[in-house]
């Protein structure tokens, strides 16, 4: 199964794509759609277009839960799983919430090194935060099912 991962931003929002048989995950693109313009409906509608892009009828979304590091859920989180079920009622998607905690430092991380500009990193760093939330999911879920299927015991 594939999953595209949304990480939502106030003016930027990162999607990646991803697999559960390879566990890879690739940024794809930043939509750059302020999330209040039109009640949200604007940027659900440049996500839509990106979903009919890149997943088939059965694949599914990941959206980035912004938990606190208490593990709390401030006025953030509550707003994310809102426009979760309102992504998921106009694209018929199955939604799953995923912790993002961190995905921005990982992202900045990765282009830490690159020798990109301060502008071009700005441009980059939600999709690449897409896509380390989009890693950390298909881990969690490769893991959960190795314990649901552990291999025969050869004994």
């Amino acid at each position: 199964m594939r999953f595209l991962c949304i990480d939502l931003g106030d003016k930027r929002t990162g999607i990646a794509v991803g697999d559960d048989i390879t566990r890879l995950a690739s940024a794809v693109e930043v939509i750059e759609v302020p999330r209040e313009r039109d009640g949200g409906r604007a940027l659900i509608d440049a996500i839509a277009r990106a979903i009919e892009d890149q997943l088939g009828p059965r694949d599914e979304l990941v959206l980035g839960l912004p938990l606190n590091m208490d593990d709390s859920e401030g006025p953030r989180a509550k707003m994310v799983r809102q426009f979760g079920m309102h992504l998921g009622e106009r694209t018929g998607r199955t939604v799953h919430l995923h912790d993002e905690r961190l995905s921005s430092v990982q992202a900045d991380w990765e282009m830490g090194r690159t020798g990109m500009t301060h502008k071009q990193k700005k441009q980059k760093r939600d999709a690449l935060a897409a896509a380390a939330i989009l890693r950390e999911f298909l881990a969690v879920r490769g893991h959960a099912a190795s314990a649901e299927n552990p291999a025969d015991d050869p004994e």
